[in-house]
């Protein structure tokens, strides 16, 4: 699968829904709950962040329910996307990109969703063939701002972008025209994963749909 085809899968996902929720989920038997109230509430587009060793599990259980697509972030060797692809994961999140990731992503038609924070970044993406980027992180790398700025050269690339987005602040990104969705992990707190409330979190995935 091309970096071209790879982008166009990934940006006909991003505009699924506003938000794509960023997991970090630290035990499987949690990942049916999280993922269908996520869903009920209009976000069916997931990233679970390889950064427990429960994640791959967490893929597989997520990949079952109904209406959702869930991909794999954290993504930063062959070794990864394999094994992400293997538990069901539809497509990969990484925070930058390397030639050796693209390739590994391109053989085994794992749409990836590289990382990109400046101009040369963003074209050497391009010139490997995507124009569907993370922006990542996007507060620490100067947010709406950076984004504009980015913009006005290289307005045939899209953004998704991630990294200390809020409720309150995601509205200004999606204002963008070369923002498509953003990535927050505000709407699945560690303490409602754990106690199972999936109904806060169902509740807070709506009103992050709410922001089309």
């Amino acid at each position: 699968m091309t970096p071209e085809i790879q982008s166009q899968k990934n940006r006909a996902l991003c505009q699924l829904a506003p938000v794509i929720p960023v997991l970090v989920v630290k035990d499987a038997v949690k990942a049916e709950g999280l993922a269908t109230a996520l869903v009920a509430g209009g976000l069916p587009v997931l990233e679970v962040t390889l950064r427990t060793p429960a994640a791959l599990d967490v893929i597989r259980e997520m990949a079952k329910v109904t209406g959702g697509h869930v991909g794999a972030g954290t993504v930063l060797t062959p070794d990864d996307a394999k094994r992400a692809k293997d538990a069901g994961a539809s497509f990969a999140v990484s925070p930058g990109l390397t030639e050796t990731l693209a390739r590994a992503c391109a053989d085994i038609d794992l749409p990836l969703l590289p990382g990109a924070v400046t101009a040369s970044e963003a074209m050497r993406a391009m010139e490997l063939g995507y124009s569907m980027l993370k922006f990542f992180p996007a507060e620490a790398a100067g947010g709406t701002k950076s984004l504009k700025a980015i913009g006005a050269p290289l307005p045939q690339v899209s953004f998704c972008p991630t990294g200390g987005i809020t409720l309150a602040s995601a509205p200004e990104y999606l204002s963008l025209p070369n923002v498509i969705c953003v990535g927050g992990s505000w709407i699945s707190p560690d303490a409602d994963v754990a106690e199972g409330n999936w109904q806060a979190i169902e509740t807070r995935a709506r009103e992050a749909f709410g922001l089309r």
